[in-house]
């Protein structure tokens, strides 16, 4: 006989707790600015098949009590992302860009619109502009 699935409660983190390469991540962040990436087309201006459905792509800073970080938004996403909206990130993950963090959800993740929280970002910890260095480390 198959045992119930409990949900376990998400433990939501703060901004300034993520690190590279983790993920699994539930946290309330308020979104401070959100702008739109250029669309790269590939092979010099011809479409693919898959360039059919254009995928949008936002950079967003979104942050917390305790820091920001560049949010990356892809798609419909984009849509939820407006300066001053707060909202619960389920799932996200850190993916790494040249050496920085940037969050991201990818299909395993859910973004909810919530009732605005009440703290102020701390702009001044952008995460995203601490740059890591990939060390091996010898056994």
């Amino acid at each position: 006989m198959a045992t119930p699935t409990t949900k376990r409660k998400p433990v939501f983190v703060k901004v300034d707790q993520l690190k590279p390469g983790t993920s699994g991540h539930t946290l309330t962040v308020k979104v401070v600015s959100s702008k739109p990436v250029k669309m790269v087309s590939n092979r010099g201006g011809r479409s693919s098949v898959i360039a059919a459905r254009p995928s949008r792509i936002a950079e967003c800073n979104v942050g917390d009590e305790t820091g920001t970080i560049v949010f990356t938004a892809r798609n419909e996403q984009v849509d939820l992302m407006k300066p001053g909206s707060t909202l619960i990130l389920r799932n996200a993950k850190i993916d790494m860009f040249k050496g920085s963090m940037r969050l991201a959800v990818d299909r395993w993740g859910r973004i909810e619109v919530t009732e605005p929280a009440n703290f102020e970002v701390k702009e001044d910890n952008n995460l995203s502009l601490v740059e890591y260095e990939l060390v091996n480390v010898e056994e």
